[in-house]
């Protein structure tokens, strides 16, 4: 006898839909660059239909810059987060290097270059770049400033002490896309040398400092975006827009 029981459809929410539109797009983004974020593409990668993407991300610009956004963010919170209840900022502050400056993070560093280029021609893109550029200003600034209230860095101006390190880490990023197989170690070691200077800290306290247990530079840029397929796509079995 067949059964009269249907197989349950499951509907995401328009919020939980987004976020997954928004997931893929980043990840692609990392993976390949944001000229492969496209609304055919990332409705291909969900198996839905492209009429679905464009319900939620009109314009495929739109989309791009909030791909990178997520993508950025993501990479600065699994780098330095903003909550840091478990070491000292001179510990936090070392896990930053150890983690920046792994072969782990090349694709972020891509897509950094990808984005500051696209953001010529692209407003909306543009925008979200000196967003996320402040944010990372601020996320060091604040680590920096903590550090002088409890008596680990001595810096007169934070902030700028913040823009020299980031503008050293990003001039190294920039060459993510070629063989560092030889780089000097004076060179590789550039980044952590301008902080050391910068906040009076003695040669080799950030490379020397131990971190507490657990705090192995592991994490990647796939786990700041998300797990990718948290749920299998049901798009053709949901009653959003296609």
């Amino acid at each position: 006898m067949p059964s009269s029981v249907q197989r349950k459809r499951i509907r995401k929410t328009p919020e939980a839909r987004r976020a997954e539109i928004v997931e893929t797009a980043a990840r692609v983004a990392l993976t390949e660059g944001l000229e492969c974020v496209t609304l055919r593409r990332i409705a291909d990668e969900l198996a839905v239909r492209p009429g679905l993407i464009s319900h939620y991300f009109p314009s495929a610009e739109d989309l791009v810059a909030e791909a990178f956004s997520v993508a950025a963010t993501g990479e600065l919170d699994a780098l330095l987060p903003a909550d840091r209840p478990d070491g000292t900022p001179t510990q936090y502050l070392a896990r930053y290097f150890a983690l920046s400056a792994g072969e782990a993070y090349d694709d972020i560093s891509r897509l950094w270059i990808n984005a500051r280029h696209l953001s010529r021609y692209r407003p909306v893109l543009r925008d979200r770049v000196s967003t996320q550029e402040l944010a990372s200003d601020d996320r060091i600034e604040g680590l920096i400033r903590e550090g002088v209230e409890r008596g680990e860095f001595r810096t007169d101006d934070p902030r700028a002490a913040a823009i020299h390190i980031l503008v050293v880490l990003d001039g190294l990023g920039s060459h993510a896309n070629t063989d560092r197989s030889d780089v000097p170690e004076a060179v590789a070691r550039m980044a952590v040398t301008t902080a050391e200077r910068e906040l009076g800290l003695p040669y080799g306290t950030l490379t020397e400092v131990a971190l507490p247990e657990g705090w192995a530079g592991t994490e990647g840029p796939e786990g700041a975006v998300g797990s990718e397929g948290a749920e299998e796509s049901e798009g053709a079995e949901e009653s959003e827009p296609q």
